[in-house]
């Protein structure tokens, strides 16, 4: 018996969980399995690498959950530094060329097809963007590359364009490191995945660290010098010395391999699967992690999420279908955290943009409560805001800003939003409780208990 041909596009979490699953699935007799990684890396944390910039943990070795040998001692051929330039859906083939190998390209042909091509950092076409010393930080290699330069770097000044989640998070890591940092958004807050009250105490905390924010600016191109190297970025109507820059603009699907093959996107850009992760319209081709769009619980519409969880969950279920067995992806709340010195920032659901664009009526609460009992020490400030629906009060999103304990207090909501809950449902959570650890009334309950009020009053 010929074994079918599986091949896999990408080498990080979506493409080598899906591989891994359909191994433990089906025996190498069944199935061959070979994918290709055009970087130096696989199966890493893409996640991790601000706080290695920031010489927090090790790396690269540190964040790399498994290796290019252990894949291959389970019977996976992974070709690392090897691209993938061409599908032909056609004939069932892709064509490759090795990056390390004079660019030797040559075709390979499967039965079945799995694409994990990732994401791209946003890099706006402005005079310099593709300069040396202007970085984009996506993938282990994007990180081994920063920090080249700033090892490389005699000056300490950093801009970093775009103060998203990882605009944020490079900027507390270059401040680590002794860099003078400047971060230009053009929005008039920080972190556009919070409403921009939420934002505004995302700047309170940056301006404590020493960052230099300014909000609502558009960059206009990078200045280079006499080496051809970023020596500044500019504004309409100013000038920022960098000694390197960073660019921290989110990330769009890496999805030209798709497109071009004339394969469906959305309206991001990002592959359209249905819930098995099977590509639309397409019977022997799947595609995952962040180069697809997912289905948003919520607002019932499609969105493109970048996140690591998800990709690995898309993965599993791409490598279970792919092995002979069955299992489906239902879709996402939107739920993220992250920091900035001690200030931990949550949201989960929709923001008030995102309702609105949806066509949902709405009512918002925000309330400032405290991480422990208020007679506990070490109790911090955590501001929430809650959305819910007009009339039925079903929970549309929620935002937290808080120190110690407050961030991860956002799966409340997240499992809430699920489950499809209204506010007023919510208050009847039994949480756990004790000083140490939550109010008798935990911030999450304190604002459902204003959003249900809310949903009362509007209704009135």
């Amino acid at each position: 018996m010929t074994a079918e041909r599986l091949v896999i596009v990408g080498g990080d979490a979506a493409g080598m969980a899906a591989a891994s699953q359909a191994r433990r699935l089906r025996k190498p007799g069944e199935l061959a399995i070979t994918a290709f990684e055009r970087g130096h890396f696989t199966s890493y944390s893409a996640c991790g690498i601000p706080y290695w910039v920031g010489g927090e943990v090790d790396g690269p070795d540190a964040l790399i959950a498994r290796t290019a040998a252990e894949h291959r001692a389970r019977d996976i051929d992974l070709r690392m530094r090897t691209e993938v330039t061409e599908l032909d859906l056609d004939r069932g083939r892709v064509r490759t060329r090795e990056l390390d190998n004079g660019g030797r390209e040559s075709w390979t042909g499967f039965d079945k097809l799995v694409l994990a091509t990732g994401a791209r950092p946003r890099r706006p076409r402005l005079p310099g963007i593709d300069a040396p010393g202007v970085h984009g930080v996506q993938t282990l290699d994007d990180g081994q590359a920063l920090l080249d330069t700033l090892e490389a770097s005699a000056g300490r000044r950093a801009v970093v364009v775009g103060a998203g989640y990882i605009g944020v998070e490079m900027a507390e890591a270059l401040i680590r490191r002794g860099y003078q940092v400047t971060v230009l958004e053009r929005s008039a807050q920080p972190m556009s995945t919070l409403d921009p009250d939420m934002g505004a105490l995302v700047h309170e905390a940056m301006c404590a660290m020493g960052i230099e924010t300014v909000r609502g600016t558009a960059v206009t191109g990078v200045l280079t010098g006499a080496d051809g190297r970023a020596c500044a970025v500019t504004t309409e109507d100013a000038e920022y010395p960098a000694d390197v820059v960073v660019l921290g603009m989110g990330v769009r699907a890496e999805t030209t391999l798709a497109a071009t093959a004339g394969l469906p996107l959305g309206e991001s850009g990002g592959l359209l699967t249905d819930l098995a992760m099977r590509v639309r319209g397409q019977d022997h081709i799947w595609a995952g992690g962040d180069c697809v769009e997912v289905w948003d619980l919520v607002s019932g519409r499609t969105r493109h999420i970048a996140l690591g969880t998800h990709a690995n969950k898309h993965g599993q279920i791409i490598g279970t279908n792919v092995g002979g067995g069955y299992a489906t992806f239902p879709g996402v709340v939107g739920t993220a955290v992250s920091k900035v010195c001690d200030l931990e920032i949550a949201r989960t659901g929709l923001l008030e943009r995102h309702a609105d664009a949806a066509g949902l009526r709405f009512v918002t609460t925000t309330v400032e409560a405290t991480s422990r009992a208020g007679y506990y020490p070490g109790a911090r400030p955590m501001h929430v805001k809650m959305l819910a629906e007009h009339r039925t009060g079903r929970l549309l999103g929620v935002q937290i800003v808080g120190r110690e304990g407050a961030g991860k207090r956002v799966d409340i909501a997240a499992v809430a939003l699920t489950a499809g809950m209204t506010v007023e449902q919510m208050t009847a959570l039994d949480l756990g409780y004790a000083p140490p650890f939550s109010p008798v009334w935990d911030p999450v309950l304190v604002a459902a208990r204003k959003a249900t009020r809310a949903v009362r009053e509007a209704g009135d």
